[in-house]
């Protein structure tokens, strides 16, 4: 093999290596949002533009203050950062969301709590997808429509211009996005061409809205004092918290670097006094068992195994914490 060869594949490995953020594997075929969607377009739109938005923000970050953020951090700085950074950041999460909240399953509804959510802030769905369609539609050339939980815990529509979103600091709308609609004209042209009112009544056919619904959940304000007495099990939270969810976008350094704390944090929660109302025998077992998979955690990182097997092991821990919560809670609030 020449060495320019070996070069080459050196790079490579290393680039890859090194990118913070990756792109997720499609939910599903190109061809399985037909008639709605067309195949050639969900894949020149997944694997040309959003790849390129990833492989973009990653130069665009690499040496810069944002090379450790994660894409939230990002959005709540990113009137500090550079064009290219805003632009990139927001194509990667939106495209992100948008996939997410498509499916090829038939006649998907919204939770409970949404549908109510909905009525009280629209009236009804019919109503909720005209004011959406309507923001879509009046967006004048590329941008996103978006449903997104005010920070007064209401549902809202807005549009954003570009790969703006309401998470960004500098959004005129600020909010948890929960559904996006993509109007820029790769995501349609190919099949309605310039008739985007056709593109968005079809649409409609394809949302996931059992995916929106735990958007929904996820993005409401979350109710305070539950565990306010339980000071061990909010510090946990809090390291949790910090390394998971940039985890979750391919960025693995907050754990690779905190992985000791968390196993000081679990012994500190395990050695603390479990509130009366939370007292179970299988909380005491859960909150056992989060020492020991975080001790094995911290082995994985101390001995530099791979990527993979540190991301499955910190998703373990994060589901063990989850189900303490679980545990500690009445059946309708998990």
């Amino acid at each position: 093999m020449k060495k320019s060869q070996i070069l080459s594949i050196v790079l490579f490995i290393c680039a890859s290596v090194s990118a913070q953020f990756t792109q997720k594997p499609l939910p599903y075929a190109y061809n399985a949002l037909e008639p709605f969607i067309d195949a050639q377009t969900m894949e020149i739109h997944y694997s040309k533009h959003h790849a390129a938005y990833i492989k973009n923000l990653n130069a665009a970050v690499a040496g810069t203050d944002a090379e450790k953020m994660s894409i939230t951090e990002i959005f709540a700085n990113v009137s500090k950062l550079s064009p290219a950074i805003r632009n990139n950041a927001g194509g990667h999460f939106n495209h992100e969301l948008f996939w997410s909240i498509l499916t090829p399953e038939k006649n998907t509804k919204p939770s409970a709590d949404l549908e109510k959510a909905i009525n009280e802030s629209f009236g009804s769905m019919d109503a909720l997808k005209e004011k959406m369609n309507a923001a879509a539609a009046t967006r004048f050339g590329s941008g996103w429509a978006w449903l997104y939980v005010g920070l007064d815990g209401k549902l809202a529509v807005c549009s954003t211009a570009n790969q703006d979103n309401p998470l960004m600091d500098i959004a005129e709308n600020k909010g948890t996005p929960i559904l996006g609609i993509d109007v820029w004209e790769h995501a349609y042209y190919l099949k309605y061409q310039n008739k985007r009112a056709d593109y968005l009544t079809a649409i409609w056919n394809v949302i996931n809205w059992n995916e929106v619904s735990k958007n929904y959940t996820s993005a409401l304000p979350q109710k305070k004092g539950k565990f306010d007495g339980w000071l061990a099990l909010k510090d946990f939270h809090k390291v949790m918290s910090q390394t998971f969810h940039p985890s979750e976008e391919g960025n693995l350094q907050p754990i690779k670097e905190r992985s000791g704390e968390m196993v000081l944090k679990a012994a500190a929660l395990s050695q603390s006094t479990i509130p009366a109302e939370f007292y179970k025998k299988e909380v005491v077992a859960a909150i056992q068992k989060l020492v020991t998979d975080s001790k094995k955690l911290d082995k994985l990182v101390k001995t530099k195994k791979s990527d993979k097997e540190i991301t499955d092991a910190l998703t373990k821990l994060h589901d063990v914490f989850h189900e303490i919560i679980g545990l500690c809670s009445p059946g309708d609030e998990h």
